[in-house]
């Protein structure tokens, strides 16, 4: 659009240059064209056969009319007129909402695939640890024709088998949808809404763009958003949001030994059985197993060893996630509820050698007691 009314300023500025006239004046058709407002309904192509540009944000206010006063000729205005709506069109960024969420610990991807399997998204890898699927938006605006298909037609979810959906392009309201689907595959357990784990994150698309990605506070720039980018994404956004669950258990765990050590300061013992004991020894050893193996969180992506701009933008959400120093944190959390276990362990052998001493010597009393018995008896037996 922008072109366009550059065009028609410079077919008029060029009759206003060859038009007789002793002096130079500020030309008041540029100031009538560029108050006009603009349509946002006439940037959608309808004749025209163009490709819209994913995600774009249509302007909705009046170009912003420059100062001619601070300008030597109406030349040195027409080329700074160009680079402004270059600067503008530059500008225009098309915002992908995406939005992670941990719901169960584990999915039954196959089961999946057979209930959606028109909209399985063929794998570009080896992986076997997620599907991705896409969906078709219907958007009146964009069934015009001679305008061709385009990303902001469709959403994206990419299911991971630990339990973690990763959905771009997806309404607010149509989130609950695409959950209930996934939840009738969970072969884990579901966790409740107030234990859900989200993560809201924004991809933006810009064409123009010099590098192959560039970072921002809770966004990323990308030329496009393809298929290979959507995986890179959601491996990472899946990750980090699985580890903010298991990382929330261990927490648990540390509140939990936390208050026994409190409880031991003031009374000298504990209550806890060998039986709850043994539970929290299962679910640390399973939250640590189910964080490496399950969720993979050293292994990196295929589709990040094949190319080099996707490894970049895996490496930059790893470093703006913090992963490598999440994990260390829960692992020195582990090892916290590991030293707590081993003296609990210790602290409830120690009892239970304790009982059985006691025992013993009951036993050897009440032997003792019997001997003496005898020993009456047969005496009493001798005196008569």
């Amino acid at each position: 659009m922008g072109i366009i009314r550059t065009t028609r300023f410079l077919s008029r500025f060029a009759a206003h240059l060859l038009s007789p006239r002793t002096h130079y004046s500020q030309p008041s058709f540029v100031i009538t064209s560029l108050v006009r407002p603009l349509n946002p309904n006439s940037l959608i192509p309808i004749t025209r056969f163009c490709k819209v540009r994913a995600f774009s944000s249509f302007l909705t206010a009046a170009s912003p009319v420059l100062d001619l006063g601070s300008y030597e000729d109406e030349q040195k205005y027409a080329d700074e007129l160009v680079l402004h709506h270059e600067d503008d069109y530059d500008d225009e960024l098309g915002k992908i909402s995406v939005r992670a969420i941990f719901l169960c610990t584990s999915v039954d991807l196959k089961g999946l695939q057979v209930e959606l399997s028109s909209h399985v998204v063929r794998p570009t890898s080896r992986s076997t640890n997620h599907t991705a699927l896409k969906f078709c938006n219907y958007n009146p605006d964009y069934m015009e024709a001679g305008v061709e298909e385009n990303s902001s037609s469709h959403s994206y979810v990419v299911v991971f088998q630990y339990g973690s959906a990763v959905l771009f392009n997806v309404e607010d309201h149509e989130v609950e949808s695409y959950l209930s689907v996934i939840k009738r595959h969970a072969s884990g357990s579901v966790l409740k809404d107030s234990e859900r784990r989200n993560d809201d994150y924004v991809v933006k698309e810009k064409p123009l763009l010099a590098e192959a990605m560039q970072g921002g506070p809770d966004y990323i720039v990308l030329k496009n958003l393809d298929i290979d980018s959507i995986r890179i994404i959601s491996s990472v956004l899946g990750q980090s949001i699985a580890l903010d669950y298991f990382v929330s258990q261990v927490d648990g765990m540390v509140k939990e030994f936390t208050d026994i050590n409190r409880m031991m300061e003031k009374t000298g013992t504990f209550t806890m059985d060998r039986k709850k004991l043994f539970q929290l020894v299962g679910k640390a050893n399973s939250n640590l197993a189910d964080v490496i193996l399950r969720v993979g969180l050293f292994d990196r992506s295929e589709i990040a060893w094949r190319e080099a701009k996707y490894a970049q933008i895996y490496e930059y959400l790893r470093e703006e996630y913090e992963v490598t120093q999440r994990f260390a944190n829960l692992d020195y959390k582990l090892k916290f509820v590991e030293h707590n276990i081993h003296f609990l362990q210790e602290a409830l052998q120690n009892r239970k050698s304790d009982l059985l001493e006691w025992v013993i010597i009951v036993l050897l009393s009440i032997e003792n007691i019997i001997g003496i018995y005898e020993i009456i008896q047969e005496s009493s037996l001798v005196l008569s």
